[in-house]
């Protein structure tokens, strides 16, 4: 990579990492301190925690179709203004109904087509998947600090204090995106050709990406709602203590990933690793819904991380590989609005089902679908999507 392509890499993963971390602080601390929350029950509370990816959902194609007329770094500083503001709605309530509305102005800020488009912008054809997949990492780098950091500052100051922060970050990512990342000096403000774009819908494959990355999110999401009051149940562990598990986990789940992330792209066998990591969510993650405890649940826990950590950087690099490059925006607005919806759904069905029959329900859910995913992927497998007027 040239210097420039490395100042646009850089700003933009370490612009992923603050906003990320700032989504995913609460992932860990949600269902345990929101019960102090006035009108709390563990449905409202899966909606809070999912809320976020459905205005994210509904945002993502729009402004990633914006982005690609007006620009993409006034679509970025426009969503970290609202991004900012939901923050602090969230940080200044204490009924559960203000967090659910705080967490929907949050995904409001949906810039992460715009993002993964201005990377896909400033880098060459022979380096994008090498950029897709820092960036993809850089999301693995934001989850592992945010299972640190969400217990601690939950611990120290309640959720107001993850969501103050988050605040702050969103105006230090508006700086970082002014100041560090290039604006690219052959953009041209034109919309996407509509045939390039229905084309592209019609490829099985890219149905495959992105259905991948909002099954990987559902899971995700409906996990984490049963998962810290089980690790307290289980291994004895106190809620302001879990970042010493989730850290040690999380930082040995990356090194993992990134020997066997360039393995995939230098063999080119991405599919091959996508499918063992898939393997890897099937065992891992339903098998933290059962009654293991001590070192097996600890096994479990980081084998699921590990899978989900390769998937998170594998996808993006996947999909930009075979997006037009007059489309991007309008592709990468497509992929991060499956994955946004994908965390909304599994936060709202993970909290309904833990409410109603506990972790080993959520167990049951987890595993269909797995099912229903591992079924989608080998259907999908070289398929043609007949798309309405192409």
């Amino acid at each position: 990579m040239n210097p420039t392509e490395r100042r646009a890499l850089a700003g933009l993963a370490s612009l992923y990492v603050f906003r990320m971390l700032g989504l995913f602080m609460v992932l860990p601390v949600l269902s345990l301190y929101g019960a102090d929350y006035q009108g709390s029950t563990p449905a409202l509370l899966g909606l809070a925690l999912g809320a976020y990816g459905l205005s994210q959902a509904l945002l993502q194609i729009p402004l990633g179709v914006l982005s690609d007329r007006w620009g993409r770094k006034p679509v970025i500083f426009l969503g970290l203004a609202v991004f900012a503001l939901g923050s602090v709605v969230a940080a200044l309530t204490d009924s559960v109904y203000g967090l659910i509305a705080g967490r929907i102005l949050q995904g409001a800020g949906a810039i992460a087509a715009a993002t993964m488009a201005l990377a896909a912008d400033l880098t060459r054809d022979e380096n994008r998947g090498k950029a897709m997949a820092v960036i993809g990492a850089s999301i693995g780098v934001a989850f592992v600090l945010a299972v640190v950091l969400g217990p601690l500052l939950a611990g120290f100051g309640g959720l107001s204090a993850i969501f103050w922060l988050t605040a702050v970050l969103a105006l230090f990512g508006m700086l970082l995106v002014w100041r560090l990342v290039p604006t690219p000096q052959d953009f041209q403000r034109r919309a996407p050709q509509k045939g390039d774009f229905a084309r592209l819908l019609s490829q099985g494959e890219v149905w495959r990406l992105v259905c991948g990355v909002f099954f990987l999110h559902l899971l995700l999401t409906m996990l984490f709602v049963p998962l810290p009051v089980l690790l307290v149940e289980r291994l004895h562990m106190a809620s302001d203590a879990h970042w010493k598990l989730y850290g040690p986990l999380m930082l040995g789940a990356f090194i993992l990933m990134l020997p066997l992330m360039r393995m995939a792209e230098k063999r080119q066998q991405v599919p091959a690793a996508m499918r063992l990591a898939l393997l890897g969510l099937v065992f891992g993650g339903v098998a933290l819904m059962t009654p293991v405890h001590g070192g097996w649940m600890v096994a479990c826990l980081g084998l699921f991380f590990l899978a989900f950590n390769l998937l998170e950087a594998l996808l993006p690099a996947q999909l930009t590989r075979i997006a037009p490059a007059e489309c991007r925006g309008a592709a990468t607005g497509l992929y991060a609005t499956l994955q946004f919806l994908g965390a909304f759904v599994g936060g709202s069905l993970g909290g309904v089902v833990y409410g109603q029959g506990g972790a080993g329900a959520v167990a049951t859910l987890a595993l269909g679908v797995l099912v229903l995913w591992a079924l989608a992927w080998w259907q999908m497998r070289g398929a043609r999507v007949t798309v309405v007027g192409s």
